[in-house]
């Protein structure tokens, strides 16, 4: 017997209250277990590295255990008044906010920079692109590995060239120094992942209104600002967001392979943090509530995401 294909069509007749149905054709599946199946290997994988490990780390954040993890002990909100009273959490706290919006600012800026400059080429627009997208591919711990080289500040080519310019730099000792190069690591890496979707949003402003300005005398900049930003914004609000939650989740690696959190706790982000209490010093109780509390941010920014923000986004031009 032949393969026979999964879907069947219904014809487009009218329904039962007389209305007609629109042009599009519904498809069905004639076996209701099939969409399942298909389903079945990204909800497995969803339930053994997202959903075990977030209630796990939710009933521990409740849970006071020895470090060897031999006896447990129920003590409620603790762990997280605890946490709280910290001053080297708070201290995390405002690294992160720092590092966040630093990160932030320098990806996104450089990405539309890019997709900008892009946008303009007529010869060898695909080369560019493709050449700017090839970080991408590279893994956060070998970002942090070039980088950490770059600026080292007795091999690294680039930190002779700044020391030559009169910056004494040592991101081993420089607590600014060390903040600075995780956030050009962090953003090296994510300002292709921007470039990719600006330069989709650049391209789907339609010409006739870029003419239009143009003819009316309105420059390349008058352009970009007045007409292609205005229209861009729906993807700039989405970046935002998710460079924030990069920023939050995504820069461990870069963390651990450069600085460490060092010096003297100066990178020590919360990502970073909740490593460093769980298996570190192993207070597994204060790292599980700092990564609810990490989970309970990145749930509300993608609420704001998709509630608040993208309502008062003005398409308009």
């Amino acid at each position: 017997m032949g393969l026979r294909w999964p879907f069947r069509r219904l014809s487009a007749k009218p329904a039962d209250d007389g209305r007609a149905e629109s042009g599009l054709k519904r498809a069905h599946f004639k076996d209701w277990r099939l969409p399942f199946w298909l389903l079945a290997p990204q909800l497995f994988v969803l339930l053994l590295f997202f959903f075990i490990p977030s209630i796990r780390a939710l009933i521990q954040a409740f849970q006071l255990t020895d470090p060897f993890g031999a006896t447990t002990q129920w003590v409620g909100f603790q762990n997280f008044e605890r946490l709280f009273r910290s001053g080297v959490y708070w201290s995390s706290v405002q690294v992160t906010v720092l590092f966040t919006i630093a990160q932030n600012v320098l990806t996104l800026s450089t990405a539309l920079l890019l997709a900008f400059a892009t946008n303009h080429i007529l010869r060898g627009r695909g080369a560019y692109r493709t050449v700017l997208l090839l970080p991408y591919a590279i893994a956060p711990a070998i970002a942090g590995i070039m980088l950490a080289f770059l600026f080292n500040p007795r091999v690294g080519p680039v930190a002779h060239m700044l020391q030559g310019l009169g910056l004494d730099w040592d991101p081993n000792r420089n607590s600014s120094h060390a903040l600075a190069l995780i956030v050009m690591a962090a953003s090296w890496k994510h300002i292709c992942y921007n470039y990719i979707f600006l330069v989709a949003a650049l391209l789907s402003v339609p010409h006739s209104i870029l003419e239009s300005a143009y003819l009316d005398g309105a420059g390349p900049i008058q352009r970009f600002l007045r007409i292609s930003l205005p229209m861009i914004a729906p993807t700039l609000f989405f970046l935002i967001v998710i460079n924030f939650v990069y920023g939050l989740f995504e820069t461990f690696a870069i963390v651990d392979a450069t600085t460490r959190g060092g010096p003297a706790g100066a990178t020590s982000i919360l990502a970073y943090k909740v490593y460093q209490d769980g298996f570190v010093t192993l207070d597994l109780g204060s790292s599980a509530a700092q990564s609810v509390v990490l989970m309970a941010l990145a749930l509300f920014l993608t609420f704001a995401q998709f509630r608040f923000i993208e309502r008062r986004v003005n398409y308009s031009v």
